[in-house]
């Protein structure tokens, strides 16, 4: 890493370096990786192959010949083919690496399978708390219930989280929109559409064949004796706000239930563990179990029936790279799909289609960041700025001068927020303003009154933690890998887009000698895991649930950090790396999280890697 990179993104030494022993007495490699290496150095030539086998596939690179001239690529009307004869139209090269992208897959994600359970269970490690597991955004796969005609060819096929979905996607994408957007008023099903959450372990271990998300935690958890009877998937309907995930689906009241029903069966508490806006959900839930108006729980549900929260890669004051979705359908990697899936949302919707079908899935709306200015920073200053930075991250939407004729002023967080809202359509207005808050409470009595009012149950930053003080708080994220921190804009030149403003992604701005990059095709990129902000996953847990009025019970948190060192020859990262979904494969975080739902937590030491203690300092939020 460059002297340039290093103080740009705020790395404290040269070299990357391992994970220290999170487990006291233990040695730092507590998986061997040789067979990984052997095995990715083997096949990294034909994954190069796949991958761009599986993005024809998806993309469908034929029609991609036939449409050079134009950024979005529609063939509804263009071949008269089924959704099952779409290989038909492929070439026969590309439909053999599809086939055989199951059997490859698989051997990518199997390296040490099972070994870090293995490792654990040798040790003494044994399941004991039952887990539950609570995804993050997109991640759960949903699927059509819906009996009218328009629904019938698609009945119990996923829409998301499948080859299906890209299916009707390519060869029936009006239809496709119809499906998957909410009622824009409502926030609820469309009038005659029926799409579910699947559910069970199948909901989240892959997003599409050989797509793994969950898949290597279940298998470490199997090997030290979990199974369905001890361990539960809590899939969700993501495009849903938290209030409407109960008034349709019931999900917090069948949440409390499996939760009760864990403990009546195994006399044991249960150990939640969460991943990314699954954190958020889970923390709404907190507050809605003990409201006397919704679960009905009492203050203390949570300290008699919850004994740990495994908070990984939590998105708790949101993803910044969100505001780009809901304000331009400015998306660069903010779906975190696998490469496939993006291509083909980029490159079969246009922006103005995108943008409209992130705003009518309110849950999404969840990841707008919180806590404005005084954690984002203003337009001269942000607390994650470093000595010797160019573009301070303070401003998040930037506006060149040659741009900025008919464009609003440099935007901070706060700022941009308040701009999307004024440009948007009335509906998404209401559906933010009447799901979420974005603010700061600043005393004790003004967190306590919040505790009526369930838009703010998803902002740790205006209530609080359950007053449960035996409940063990494991903040476990990833660090090191560039992450979107604020933009450059430019007006919308298109004439057919009904979308303001969009990146400017012509403005690449380096300095040095050694040509380091600052502003890469209009994206300024700062510290993270690749898709959620350093100071979103870790201030909370570094410094928020430290101060009094957020933590009044005196909740125990342990922060552990996990720096990205990927694999160069692993198409996912291997074991050691921190990216916002992969991390989920990493062999330390499995490890720690069996450790955690064995009963074994207290083992584990704190290990803070980032400067997130010293940026933490900084934000402008201070005891009473």
């Amino acid at each position: 890493m460059s002297t340039l990179r290093r103080r740009f993104l705020g790395a404290s030494s040269s070299e990357p370096s391992r994970d220290p022993s999170p487990v006291k007495g233990e040695p730092v490699t507590l998986v061997p990786t040789t067979h990984l290496k052997k095995l990715t150095r083997k096949r990294s030539r034909r994954w190069q192959w796949m991958i761009f086998g599986l993005g024809g596939l998806f993309g469908i690179v034929i029609a991609a010949f036939f449409a050079q001239r134009h950024d979005v690529i529609n063939l509804e009307g263009l071949i008269d083919v089924n959704l099952e004869s779409l290989l038909d139209v492929i070439p026969a090269g590309i439909v053999k690496d599809a086939r055989d992208l199951t059997r490859h897959e698989r051997e990518a994600v199997n390296y040490d399978s099972f070994s870090v359970g293995l490792h654990a269970q040798s040790q003494g490690v044994k399941a004991r708390h039952p887990v539950i597991m609570i995804p993050g955004v997109i991640s759960t796969g949903l699927e059509s219930w819906g009996t009218e005609e328009q629904s019938r060819q698609y009945f119990r096929k996923r829409l998301w989280g499948s080859w299906s979905m890209m299916r009707a996607l390519v060869l029936d994408k009006a239809s496709w929109k119809r499906h998957i957007m909410l009622d824009k008023h409502t926030g609820l099903d469309p009038p005659g559409i029926k799409l579910r959450a699947a559910q069970g372990f199948d909901a989240a271990d892959f997003f599409i064949t050989g797509y793994w998300i969950w898949n290597k935690i279940l298998e470490n958890l199997a090997t030290i004796g979990y199974d369905p009877t001890n361990a539960f998937t809590a899939a969700y309907d993501w495009r849903l706000s938290c209030k409407n995930l109960e008034a349709r689906d019931a999900y917090f009241t069948r949440l409390k239930i499996h939760i009760e029903t864990a403990l009546e069966t195994s006399g044991e508490k249960a150990c939640l563990v969460s991943h990314s806006m699954g954190s958020q959900v889970l923390f709404w839930f907190f507050h809605w179990v003990a409201s006397p108006e919704h679960g009905k729980g009492g203050e203390d549900w949570v300290e008699k029936h919850v004994d740990s929260w495994i908070n990984i890669s939590g998105s708790m004051l949101g993803a910044l790279k969100g505001l780009p979705a809901f304000l331009s359908g400015d998306m660069k990697d903010t779906a975190q799909l696998n490469a496939f899936a993006l291509y083909g949302l980029e490159k079969f919707l246009a922006r103005a289609e995108r943008c409209e079908i992130f705003r009518a899935m309110p849950g999404a709306s969840s990841m707008i960041p919180k806590g404005g200015n005084a954690v984002w920073g203003n337009r001269t200053w942000a607390p994650d700025d470093v000595p010797g930075q160019k573009v301070s991250f303070g401003t998040f939407i930037n506006f060149r001068e040659s741009n900025s004729t008919h464009s609003p002023h440099n935007l901070t967080v706060e700022e941009s927020l308040d701009y999307l809202l004024t440009n948007a359509d009335p509906w998404y207005q209401k559906q933010v303003l009447e799901n979420y808050s974005h603010g700061i409470a600043r005393t004790a009595a003004e967190v306590n009154d919040n505790e009526r009012d369930f838009r703010k149950w998803v902002n740790p930053l205006e209530s609080r933690l359950p007053l449960a003080p035996h409940l063990k708080i494991y903040c476990f994220y990833g660090i090191g890998k560039p992450t979107e921190r604020s933009y450059f804009y430019r007006e919308d030149q298109d004439p057919q887009s009904s979308v303001n403003v969009t990146i400017d992604s012509g403005f690449t701005f380096t300095t040095g000698g050694d040509g380091e990059t600052l502003v890469d095709h209009g994206v300024i990129l700062g510290e993270g895991d690749g898709t959620v902000p350093l100071l979103s996953t870790g201030y909370m847990c570094a410094k928020g649930w430290k101060i009094k009025r957020y933590n009044p019970a005196g909740v125990k948190v342990k922060v552990y950090e996990m720096p990205h060192e990927p694999d160069k020859w692993s198409p996912r990262g291997g074991p050691n790396t921190g990216d916002h979904v992969d991390i989920l494969g990493r062999s330390s975080l499995n490890d720690l999280i069996l450790r955690v739902a064995g009963g074994k937590g207290s083992q584990i030491e704190e290990n803070f890697q980032s400067r997130i203690l010293e940026y933490s300092e900084k934000v402008q939020i201070y005891e009473e």
